[in-house]
């Protein structure tokens, strides 16, 4: 069983985040969601893992039959979700997001530390000793 510790953050018409709480959830492997559309993509099979954006996973309400885009190169403006930051020559980034969606209408934990092997959910992964000594929040 993993436990995962998430911030809660609004946005203000600034855009610009804002803390509004902290949440620890109890997250079996078995309840770990599937991107449905993974096999239409080779996008979540990437090398290597993105930046380490923030050391815990962001709670985030998703729409059955949506599609969506999961920031994997960790500089996205928007986070968990892609803002095409990866596009811009300068950056020189290699990695493209990964494009999913989930089985039925909830809440899902997406991955935040951009190292879970369960692209773009998360599995806990963040909680390692190597990703919780790198930089991000």
């Amino acid at each position: 069983m993993n436990i995962i510790r998430s911030s809660v953050l609004c946005r203000l018409s600034s855009n610009v985040p804002r803390l509004l709480s902290t949440t620890s959830v109890r997250l079996n492997s078995s309840e770990i969601p599937k991107n449905v559309i993974a096999d239409l993509s080779t996008a979540q099979h990437q090398q290597p893992d993105g930046l380490v954006y923030d050391k815990k996973p962001f709670k985030i309400d998703l729409e059955e039959g949506k599609r969506y885009s999961w920031c994997l190169c960790g500089k996205s403006k928007s986070q968990p979700l892609c803002d095409g930051t990866h596009k811009l020559v300068q950056y020189k980034i290699t990695l493209k997001p990964v494009r999913f969606q989930v089985e039925k209408t909830g809440t899902y934990w997406l991955c935040n530390c951009k190292h879970t092997k369960n692209r773009p959910f998360c599995d806990g992964t963040h909680k390692s000793e190597d990703i919780q000594s790198k930089a991000g929040k």
